[in-house]
């Protein structure tokens, strides 16, 4: 019997661990995020006035250390899962995402700097997976 909960946590703990290493799916008629060509570190000014801050997700990082914006707009930040499935929290202002919710906007009223971290348990480099919203 103690081989079996053994072997069945074993397997359990294989699929946490992987979680970071496989490639989410996109459906085929979900349409290409829109890329804005703006400096790294620099949110860029959306069509509808809110600046546009992409977070780009893969194994245990984002692809920027820290991401932009002016201080008293509006921010919408989008989540683009390129290696495993990740989600993320920016707690100062509520901001949640994960698979079913890759999109939100918020008003960057208060100027600081913020942590940006996964909010899915990936695996082991889970912990690390880091970065921070500077509103100036």
């Amino acid at each position: 019997m103690k081989k079996i909960i053994v072997l069945a946590l074993s397997i359990s703990l294989m699929f946490v661990m992987s979680a970071c290493g496989q490639k989410a799916a996109t459906p085929a008629t979900a349409p290409a995020p829109a890329t804005t060509g703006s400096a790294p570190t620099a949110a860029a000014p959306a069509a509808s006035g809110a600046q546009q801050v992409k977070l780009v997700a893969s194994n245990y990082k984002f692809d920027q250390a820290e991401y932009k914006v002016k201080a008293g707009q509006d921010v919408t930040v989008t989540l683009d899962n390129k290696e495993g499935m990740h989600g993320v929290a920016i707690d100062a202002f509520k901001v949640k995402l994960d698979g079913s919710n890759k999109t939100a906007t918020f008003k960057a009223d208060k100027p600081g700097t913020y942590d940006i971290v996964c909010s899915v348990p990936c695996g082991s480099g889970h912990m690390t997976m880091k970065s921070k919203l500077i509103v100036e």
